[in-house]
């Protein structure tokens, strides 16, 4: 049984009050389901966590056919798994067999509302859209609210690097917990302060494209100037440099541009598409 408020196991019993009655207010989304049933299994999780996700734009409801013949009967159930969606006491629709989350959701969307932007999706939309104002006074009302939720305030560093403010987000980032700077923001956020820190000993950036223009093997340069490009944030500029460090000189700085370019990966994540790019290049480069 799921401990979310926005799960329940239905019952006979409870049937005309937390189902009918409840459908009133809110779509009941009813999961019919048994132990014996693989499909099941792969469908519940799937509405539990959609449950979660739209915060009470939708309650389910999960009958189990064994325990619950007679319910399952009236509900007219002829093959596992059998999902129903109710709103005013009536059946806008239902399906048979697990079916892949985005269908569900498809169908979700034609009879649920959306469900309320929280404070964290309202801060992400507010940064996408350049209002790093807004969606840092956002940030604040939320670690206030809860000072232990150290995703709110790896968000709040990164923020404030954006900003410019170094300093305030490197005291943030000090302060966390050890186990809490293995995390994805946490070291995207040690990467940022790795390069800020290498870009204050090298030579300005005309200076080093004629370097490099002067003698295409300079790989000191090249690096350098990967580095130039990853704090204005021309990644792929940098990619190609450290890539082409690597492939002039290998063990340039101990593999220092291979170094670089992991450092770049855990700057950007796993998700983006050119650090998936790139990583496999270099995996080929140096294998």
């Amino acid at each position: 049984m799921s401990n979310s408020e926005f799960v329940f196991d239905a019952t006979l019993e409870n049937f005309q009050q937390k189902v009918l009655e409840a459908s009133m207010n809110t779509t009941v989304v009813i999961d019919v389901w048994a132990e014996w049933c693989q499909p099941c299994k792969q469908l519940t999780p799937i509405l539990e966590k959609l449950a979660e996700e739209y915060r009470g734009a939708f309650v389910l409801a999960k009958v189990n056919a064994e325990e619950q013949q007679e319910l399952a009967g009236h509900l007219g159930v002829q093959s596992l798994p059998n999902v129903k969606i109710v709103k005013q006491g009536q059946l806008l629709d239902e399906f048979n067999g697990a079916l892949p989350e985005g269908e569900i959701r498809q169908k979700l969307d034609q009879h649920v509302d959306a469900p309320p932007e929280t404070d964290q999706e309202k801060a992400k939309h507010l940064w996408s859209e350049g209002q790093l104002e807004e969606a840092e006074a956002v940030l604040i009302r939320m670690n206030q609210q809860n000072p232990q939720d150290y995703d709110v305030l790896i968000d709040l560093a990164r923020l404030r690097m954006e900003q410019g403010q170094t300093e305030e987000a490197r005291a943030i980032y000090e302060g966390l917990p050890g186990e809490e700077r293995l995390k994805p923001g946490a070291k995207q956020l040690e990467a940022r302060f790795e390069f800020e820190e290498q870009a204050r000993d090298i030579p300005p950036v005309a200076e080093l494209q004629d370097r490099v223009k002067e003698d295409p093997s300079d790989v000191a340069a090249m690096n350098q100037l990967a580095t130039h490009g990853i704090l204005a944030g021309d990644y792929e500029a940098a990619m190609e440099l450290l890539l082409k460090s690597v492939q002039t000189e290998k063990d340039f700085g101990d593999g220092a541009a291979k170094n670089t370019l992991i450092k770049l990966f855990d700057l950007l994540g796993n998700e983006n598409q050119l650090v998936r790019q790139y990583r496999r290049r270099l995996f080929a480069m140096m294998y």
